[in-house]
């Protein structure tokens, strides 16, 4: 009555299941694999892009000219969106400068603040793509990993129900073992789809706050460019890339 009991497992399960079982495992483990594997690196990167930022910001707006920060981007290269944002703007005020409308192709087409206006909204386009990717792989990982799961339970369940009804014997301890080895699958499915939706909405509402912020400081970007103000008398309006 206790070789069931002593035999029956994850160990057991891994042995006796056939392909297509096995197959259902290893494609929960390659889902796991993937989900944690961008959890992590765009979680590091979001920490390191986030203290350039707050380095990047806080010289921007005690930065007496623009002058001054075209300097610093040069001396510290570009690290984060800000900075990026920042060095393609001028690159575009100077290349609009240098060769006017008169260019003769359409993409400096227009007056320089239409000119600024692509430059500056073509790069915020870039870095919201760059911060989505990979967050439609979590979101097919948490809604598929369940139902993968499941799917290896219900094979699992018809297999061992099967074999009972092949043996002859329809005991507790006959029916019982084999189909509570069977839920492994759905317990494999809910531990890989439960991080990767939980990795899904952290870098989804990261990406927003980000987002909003990146705009506010594009706009105020802009306004400095186009004007051709300087930023002194401006160092209280400072747009910090922290979290609420």
């Amino acid at each position: 009555m206790n070789e069931p009991q002593q035999t029956l497992g994850f160990a057991h399960f891994l042995l006796s299941g056939d392909a297509i079982s096995k197959g259902l495992l290893i494609i929960l483990l390659g889902m796991s694999v993937v989900s944690w594997t961008l959890i992590l690196v765009k979680g590091v990167t979001y920490f390191l892009r986030r203290r350039h930022a707050e380095r990047f910001l806080k010289m921007f707006w005690e930065a007496p000219s623009m002058q001054a920060v075209a300097r610093d981007i040069a001396s510290h290269g570009v690290h984060d969106s800000f900075s990026r944002v920042t060095a393609n703007a001028l690159q575009a005020v100077q290349h609009y400068a240098r060769t006017g409308a008169n260019g003769g192709r359409m993409a400096e087409s227009g007056s320089p603040a239409d000119f600024l206006t692509r430059t500056i909204k073509k790069v915020l386009d870039e870095e919201t793509v760059s911060a989505e990717n990979g967050l439609s792989v979590l979101a097919t990982v948490g809604a598929t990993a369940p139902f993968f799961g499941l799917f290896g339970t219900v094979w699992g369940v018809y297999h061992a129900l099967v074999n009972i009804g092949l043996s002859g014997s329809g005991g507790l301890d006959q029916v019982a073992g084999p189909v509570g080895e069977a839920l492994i699958m759905t317990g494999l499915g809910l531990a890989v789809a439960l991080p990767a939706v939980i990795g899904y909405n952290w870098l989804a509402r990261r990406n927003r706050v980000v987002s909003a912020k990146l705009d506010a400081f594009a706009f105020e970007l802009f306004t400095f460019l186009s004007s051709g103000q300087t930023l002194s008398g401006h160092a209280g309006n400072r747009t910090e890339p922290k979290e609420a």
